[in-house]
């Protein structure tokens, strides 16, 4: 007995000499104890937790180089690499993680749309359930700050700036011609589905330097990674039909989706100004292939078709039989992007994108034929050498070639066109210096074959979140974009426009609502001049316009404080002047308001199982000239106003009928006067105002999901 007792003493002691104990304390940057963090060595069972003073202590039988981890929520994990036997008395401290939820954001004139995002002011799906919206993301795009109503145009407008000032990025690469082609004061429409996109940023100004080409603004829009439903879906509507399908096939997906609208029926219920020798019709068709590899690895590939075929005359005052315009216009678009991870946190992504638009066109008695080719190639790399520190860099080439024929019984034939290839590049960097306190920085070049320049643009924002709500934001960057291709088809010995924009941004998220308050001011340079009526080939062109554009952006939203009710709101103070175009003097240009309020709310009504929604826009006078009085741009247009609603019905979860009207009072809004070239017997000039033919608007749909999810709720997909 007594040598079986020594054996058992023996074998402790021998047990206790083995071990190491393993201690220390956990404290955050400000030498606050951590209560309740993870200690362990990596690939053993070994660890504790610390108490309430952060201190830690156990033990353990393993020997020699070992890794010691140490985790908390909120925290940077910690990772120490040494012999065991030194893992005591250790001082731990704690690094914010500035990768949480609550972490500072730099947003500086930027709105995010997706489920990333960490603050959302405007959701994908707000694109079609929004009343004004007529399920085109540039109309749910045009309720947010900074924004100006142009409703006879269609396009995004922006703090002052020309929709040509404003670029459009699919997964990274351009988009030459995202706008379906329209008639003068005929409102155009996005090219493209907005179920196509699982998140949209739009940058109202300060933008990344990884985006050029774009003096105002850049709006991004990224595509679905990948889809696990297989589904047909079938729509009816009052204009036309549409039907898309969607295969899957192990990590292949392939989604095609064909419309055709013609608005004949539309144009005999509701008459305008307008006499149609031939209805507007177009005929639309995207498909979208998807392929994740094995190594995680995602190739995208999108093309889409669409053709759009109009006739007609326009009442105009200084045209007795009206002014003929006629348009057919054949679109065809391809994006391609590939994306992968790769070892020591490098990511590679790239892409090309290649656009021919042709238009051909009957102004009067002339005809005008355009044909414009463009290619886009980009490589990006991008390393995360820490939570703190990021890295991202590229290069990038476009091409454009570019080409007009004319012809007139009076005046002639002419050829005019382009070529302009410019290479860019960028680098930019992430620094987060704490959860509270972050900033980017970063420098684009470019170089303009065509004009022979090359350019230099930095860009730069910083962060600050004082509180666990609210955060200050400023960004500072130079911007630079060709001419247009109207003015370089004549002349091309000019310089690229340039601006500079100075950002002020406070943002307030608690709970469902957002508020924004954004101020900011930009001064353009080096803008294009001409001595004519409009851009011809005999004008005398120069870089020597300029102006300046600033004002105040604000917007709410709230989901939370009224049931079932989701609303939001924006307005916009803008000051803007310019001297450029064929303007005598400095002044506002005639698509720029003062004063823009956006207000859309929706509601969910469960006994009725509907979603009603109402959408006002409202905007102050624009600029016009009167020449029966002396000065340029010298009078203002009456205010706008316009009231939309809608309306979605779900039928089951996979049927809805949805219904929307804009311009429901039907106010008559006038953009403008046109004046006759000849004064009358008086002495004074007759004028004709400028109404959109297409300013009220009544939608119909039905809309039919089949898919093998039999829960699949519509009014979501819709």
């Amino acid at each position: 007995m007594k040598h079986l007792l020594l054996i058992v003493c023996f074998l402790i002691h021998t047990l206790l000499i083995a071990q190491t104990t393993i201690s220390g304390k956990v404290t955050d940057t400000k030498g606050n104890p951590i209560e309740g963090a993870n200690i362990y060595l990596e690939g053993t069972y070994d660890g504790t937790s610390s108490n309430e003073k952060g201190t830690f202590s156990f033990t353990t039988s393993e020997k020699g180089q070992q890794i010691l981890i140490v985790s908390f929520i909120s925290f940077e994990t910690y990772i120490k690499t040494a012999e065991v036997s030194t893992f005591k008395n250790l001082e731990i401290i704690l690094r914010e993680d500035v990768n949480t939820l609550d972490a500072v954001t730099i947003n500086a004139g930027t709105f995010e749309a997706g489920d990333n995002a960490k603050v959302t002011a405007l959701k994908p799906l707000d694109v079609v359930t929004t009343a004004s919206a007529l399920g085109d993301f540039v109309g749910a795009l045009q309720t947010l700050p900074g924004t100006s109503s142009v409703s006879e145009d269609g396009r995004l407008f922006v703090r002052g700036g020309e929709a040509d000032e404003t670029q459009i990025f699919i997964d990274g690469i351009r988009v030459f011609t995202p706008y379906s082609p329209s008639a003068p004061n005929i409102p155009t429409r996005g090219r493209f589905s907005p179920f196509l996109f699982k998140g949209i940023t739009f940058s109202t100004g300060g933008y990344s330097a990884e985006y050029g080409q774009a003096l105002s603004s850049v709006l991004l829009l990224n595509t679905n990674d990948e889809t696990i439903k297989e589904k047909t879906d079938i729509s009816l509507m009052t204009v036309g039909l549409g039907v898309g399908n969607t295969q899957v096939f192990g990590k292949n997906s392939l989604s095609v989706n064909a419309s055709y609208i013609n608005l004949a029926p539309y144009q005999k219920l509701f008459p305008d100004r307008n006499s149609w020798n031939k209805p507007v019709q177009s005929l639309n068709g995207e498909a979208v292939y998807r392929f994740r590899f094995k190594n995680e690895s995602l190739l995208k590939l999108y093309g889409a078709y669409s053709y759009a075929d109009f006739d007609m005359i326009q009442d105009d005052i200084n045209y007795e039989d009206g002014f003929r315009f006629g348009l057919k216009n054949r679109n065809l678009y391809f994006n391609g992007s590939y994306k992968q991870h790769l070892a020591n946190n490098w990511t590679v992504s790239g892409g090309t994108s290649f656009t021919n638009d042709n238009s051909k066109m009957n102004i009067l008695d002339d005809k005008v034929v355009d044909n414009e080719n463009s290619a886009h190639v980009k490589v990006t790399l991008k390393k995360r050498f820490s939570n703190r520190f990021k890295l991202n860099f590229g290069a990038e080439y476009f091409l454009t070639d570019f080409s007009e024929d004319y012809a007139s019984e009076t005046n002639g034939n002419a050829t005019y066109g382009f070529d302009n290839n410019i290479f860019g590049s960028f680098i930019e960097a992430d620094v987060f210096f704490s959860k509270k306190l972050a900033t980017k920085v970063g420098v684009r070049m470019e170089n303009s074959e065509l004009l022979d320049e090359f350019t230099i643009s930095p860009r730069a924002s910083i962060a600050y979140k004082p509180g666990e709500n609210a955060q200050f934001s400023f960004a500072y960057g130079r911007f630079y974009q060709s001419p247009k291709n109207e003015y370089l088809k004549f002349n091309t010995q000019f310089k690229a426009e340039n601006t500079s924009h100075f950002i002020a941004n406070y943002q307030y998220v608690k709970n469902k609502q957002i508020l924004r308050i954004e101020g900011y001011y930009k001064k353009y340079q080096d803008l294009v001049k001409y001595d004519t009526e409009r851009a011809l080939p005999y004008s005398n062109y120069s870089n020597l316009g300029e102006g300046y554009s600033k004002g105040i952006d604000v917007f709410w939203r709230d989901n939370k404080n009224v049931k079932n009710t989701d609303y939001w709101v924006s307005y916009s103070f803008l000051d803007t002047e310019r001297n450029y175009k064929n303007y005598q003097v400095k002044a506002t240009p005639n698509f720029a308001s003062k004063h823009n309020l956006s207000v859309v709310a929706k509601h969910w009504i469960e006994d009725w199982k509907s979603q009603v929604g109402l959408s006002y826009s409202f905007a102050s006078g624009r600029s016009y000239t009167n020449p029966n009085i002396n000065g340029f741009l010298n009078q203002k247009t009456k205010n706008y106003n316009s009231v939309s609603l809608n309306w979605a019905y779900l039928i089951s979860q996979q049927k809805i009928l949805y219904f929307s009207v804009n311009n429901v009072l039907g106010t008559q809004n006038v953009f403008g006067y046109n004046y006759k070239n000849t004064p009358n017997s008086a002495g004074t000039f007759n004028r004709q105002a400028m109404i959109p033919s297409a300013d009220s608007f009544f939608f119909v749909g039905f809309f039919w999901t089949i898919s093998d999810d039999k829960k699949d709720n519509q009014l979501n997909n819709l």
